[in-house]
Protein backbone atom coordinates (compact mmCIF):
# COMPACT_ATOMS: atom_id res chain seq x y z
CA UNK A 1 0.00 0.00 0.00
CA UNK A 2 1.49 3.37 -0.94
CA UNK A 3 1.44 6.31 1.43
CA UNK A 4 -0.72 9.27 0.44
CA UNK A 5 1.24 12.51 0.81
CA UNK A 6 -0.22 14.82 3.44
CA UNK A 7 0.65 17.92 1.43
CA UNK A 8 -0.87 16.76 -1.85
CA UNK A 9 -3.01 19.83 -2.48
CA UNK A 10 -2.47 21.27 -5.97
CA UNK A 11 -2.10 24.72 -4.32
CA UNK A 12 0.95 23.64 -2.26
CA UNK A 13 3.79 23.60 -4.77
CA UNK A 14 7.34 22.80 -3.72
CA UNK A 15 6.57 21.68 -0.16
CA UNK A 16 8.23 18.27 -0.56
CA UNK A 17 10.93 19.18 1.97
CA UNK A 18 8.30 20.04 4.60
CA UNK A 19 6.65 16.68 4.08
CA UNK A 20 9.99 14.92 4.56
CA UNK A 21 10.56 16.94 7.75
CA UNK A 22 7.16 15.88 9.08
CA UNK A 23 8.05 12.26 8.38
CA UNK A 24 11.33 12.61 10.32
CA UNK A 25 9.57 14.23 13.28
CA UNK A 26 6.86 11.56 13.43
CA UNK A 27 9.52 8.82 13.65
CA UNK A 28 11.15 10.40 16.72
CA UNK A 29 8.41 9.41 19.16
CA UNK A 30 10.59 8.32 22.12
CA UNK A 31 9.53 10.20 25.25
CA UNK A 32 12.96 10.37 26.89
CA UNK A 33 14.12 12.80 28.01
CA UNK A 34 11.04 14.92 28.62
CA UNK A 35 11.23 18.46 27.29
CA UNK A 36 9.45 21.81 27.13
CA UNK A 37 9.35 24.37 24.34
CA UNK A 38 8.49 27.91 25.36
CA UNK A 39 8.31 31.30 23.70
CA UNK A 40 10.36 34.06 25.34
CA UNK A 41 9.26 37.65 24.80
CA UNK A 42 11.47 40.24 23.16
CA UNK A 43 13.40 42.51 25.51
CA UNK A 44 15.98 45.32 25.15
CA UNK A 45 18.89 42.92 24.57
CA UNK A 46 17.25 40.00 22.75
CA UNK A 47 14.73 39.36 19.98
CA UNK A 48 11.71 37.12 20.52
CA UNK A 49 13.09 33.63 20.89
CA UNK A 50 12.21 30.05 21.76
CA UNK A 51 13.73 27.89 24.46
CA UNK A 52 13.89 24.11 24.40
CA UNK A 53 14.47 22.72 27.91
CA UNK A 54 15.32 19.04 28.41
CA UNK A 55 15.33 17.23 31.77
CA UNK A 56 18.81 15.67 31.78
CA UNK A 57 19.35 14.97 35.48
CA UNK A 58 22.41 12.83 36.05
CA UNK A 59 24.20 13.96 32.89
CA UNK A 60 27.33 16.06 33.15
CA UNK A 61 28.44 18.69 30.66
CA UNK A 62 30.93 16.33 28.99
CA UNK A 63 28.21 13.68 28.51
CA UNK A 64 26.00 16.04 26.46
CA UNK A 65 26.45 17.05 22.84
CA UNK A 66 24.50 19.53 20.69
CA UNK A 67 24.94 19.63 16.90
CA UNK A 68 23.17 21.29 14.02
CA UNK A 69 23.11 19.25 10.82
CA UNK A 70 21.32 20.87 7.90
CA UNK A 71 18.06 22.02 9.54
CA UNK A 72 18.12 19.53 12.41
CA UNK A 73 19.08 20.35 15.97
CA UNK A 74 20.36 17.10 17.51
CA UNK A 75 20.87 16.79 21.27
CA UNK A 76 22.62 13.63 22.50
CA UNK A 77 23.40 12.32 25.95
CA UNK A 78 25.76 9.44 26.62
CA UNK A 79 26.43 7.91 30.03
CA UNK A 80 28.93 5.11 30.52
CA UNK A 81 28.28 2.26 32.93
CA UNK A 82 30.31 2.59 36.14
CA UNK A 83 31.62 -0.96 36.56
CA UNK A 84 33.17 -0.15 39.96
CA UNK A 85 29.78 0.19 41.69
CA UNK A 86 27.84 -2.69 43.20
CA UNK A 87 24.12 -1.93 43.31
CA UNK A 88 21.71 -3.54 45.77
CA UNK A 89 18.85 -1.92 43.84
CA UNK A 90 19.18 -0.24 40.44
CA UNK A 91 16.30 2.13 39.70
CA UNK A 92 18.27 4.81 37.88
CA UNK A 93 19.57 3.47 34.61
CA UNK A 94 22.60 4.88 32.81
CA UNK A 95 21.05 5.42 29.42
CA UNK A 96 21.69 7.26 26.22
CA UNK A 97 19.36 9.50 24.30
CA UNK A 98 19.11 11.41 21.08
CA UNK A 99 16.44 14.08 20.67
CA UNK A 100 16.05 15.70 17.23
CA UNK A 101 14.23 18.93 16.43
CA UNK A 102 13.66 20.05 12.82
CA UNK A 103 14.35 23.77 12.52
CA UNK A 104 12.72 26.14 10.06
CA UNK A 105 14.98 27.91 7.58
CA UNK A 106 16.80 30.80 9.20
CA UNK A 107 16.47 29.58 12.80
CA UNK A 108 19.61 30.32 14.81
CA UNK A 109 20.83 28.62 17.97
CA UNK A 110 21.86 31.43 20.33
CA UNK A 111 23.14 29.55 23.39
CA UNK A 112 22.86 26.44 25.54
CA UNK A 113 22.97 26.25 29.35
CA UNK A 114 23.04 23.34 31.80
CA UNK A 115 21.69 24.20 35.24
CA UNK A 116 20.17 22.03 37.97
CA UNK A 117 19.71 19.04 35.65
CA UNK A 118 17.97 21.09 32.95
CA UNK A 119 19.56 21.72 29.55
CA UNK A 120 18.18 24.88 27.92
CA UNK A 121 18.79 25.75 24.26
CA UNK A 122 17.74 29.22 23.08
CA UNK A 123 16.80 29.77 19.43
CA UNK A 124 15.76 32.84 17.45
CA UNK A 125 14.25 33.41 14.07
CA UNK A 126 15.47 36.59 12.40
CA UNK A 127 12.73 38.91 11.18
CA UNK A 128 12.17 38.07 7.51
CA UNK A 129 12.28 40.94 5.07
CA UNK A 130 8.98 41.34 3.29
CA UNK A 131 9.51 40.80 -0.40
CA UNK A 132 6.89 41.83 -2.89
CA UNK A 133 7.59 42.22 -6.56
CA UNK A 134 5.66 42.73 -9.74
CA UNK A 135 5.88 40.22 -12.57
CA UNK A 136 5.67 41.72 -16.04
CA UNK A 137 3.21 40.14 -18.45
CA UNK A 138 4.22 39.89 -22.08
CA UNK A 139 1.63 39.72 -24.83
CA UNK A 140 2.14 37.50 -27.86
CA UNK A 141 0.17 38.02 -31.00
Amino acid sequence: MSRVPSLSSPFLIGFDEIERALDRVSKAADGYPPYNIERLARDEQSPERMRITLAVAGFTLDQLDITIDENELVIRGRQAEDKSREYLHRGIAARQFQRTFVLADGMQVLKADLRNGLLSVDLARPEPARAMRTVNITEHE
